[in-house]
């Protein structure tokens, strides 16, 4: 019995793990949208910043591909503990 409790915990681990993984990426994509939209709406209505808000947009981007990446090599080290 103590044998089947130790595994469902083992496969209870490694699906939490699974889940905040996926969320992470689901996060960081909704999150890219979000600044893309708002990038592409700031575009249109001030053309001559485009180069600015660009830069701008690229920056944030980044840091929330490294918050999601972040978030993912977390899971995987507890999925891996």
């Amino acid at each position: 019995m103590s044998l089947l409790l130790a595994l469902l915990d083992v496969a209870v681990g490694y699906l939490g793990a699974g889940i905040g993984a996926g969320l992470a990426a689901v996060g960081a994509g909704i999150g890219i949208g979000k600044i893309g939209q708002g990038a592409m709406e700031g575009i249109a209505r001030q053309p001559e910043a485009a180069g600015t808000i660009r830069s701008t947009m690229i920056i944030a981007a980044a840091l929330v591909e490294g918050v999601a990446f972040f978030a993912v090599v977390i899971c995987l080290l507890v999925s891996l503990k």
